[in-house]
């Protein structure tokens, strides 16, 4: 069965709370957040690297092409117990890599309660908040990415 192991720490429910929370935080901000679940990384990879592999998926999901590169991506892989937060350059630009390394230490600890779900819920609102500073919602915004959980 295909995400036999994110079935242990998610259900359809859970997904669907993180997704509104995504669409709940874009109403403030023109970044684009995007949560990327694995169950481990893929042997096409070719690294285990998890910012490699951020990079990857954040490509994958063509995060790239945000009309200001505001894209976040909040990427989870299971196996190997990895997170990691990828900012585009328009992020970037005006928030630094730490910023976001404090917002996943904040995630972790709540992981480490096997609070999964509420973890990631808390971190795309936190994203949310730090991004509505940066990047207020625009009068021509549009929801250019799916804010659906990516499996």
């Amino acid at each position: 069965m295909k995400n036999k192991i994110i079935y242990s720490y998610f259900t359809d429910d859970d997904f669907l709370k993180i997704s509104n929370a995504i669409k709940e935080a874009e109403k403030s901000t023109a970044g684009e957040i995007r949560v990327s679940i694995k169950e481990n990384i893929p042997l096409s990879m070719g690294t285990t690297d998890i910012r490699r592999i951020a990079e990857k998926e954040f490509y994958k999901l063509k995060m790239n092409e945000t009309r200001d590169a505001t894209g976040i991506l909040l990427l989870l892989i299971l196996e190997q117990r990895s997170f990691y937060i990828l900012a585009d350059s328009g992020i970037h630009a005006k928030v630094g890599q730490g910023v976001w390394d404090n917002v996943r230490d904040k995630i972790q600890k709540d992981f480490r309660k096997g609070k999964f779900t509420e973890g990631i819920i808390k971190g795309v609102k936190k994203v949310g908040e730090i991004l509505a500073k940066h990047f207020p919602i625009k009068p021509d915004d549009t929801n250019e990415l799916s804010n659906e959980v990516a499996l």
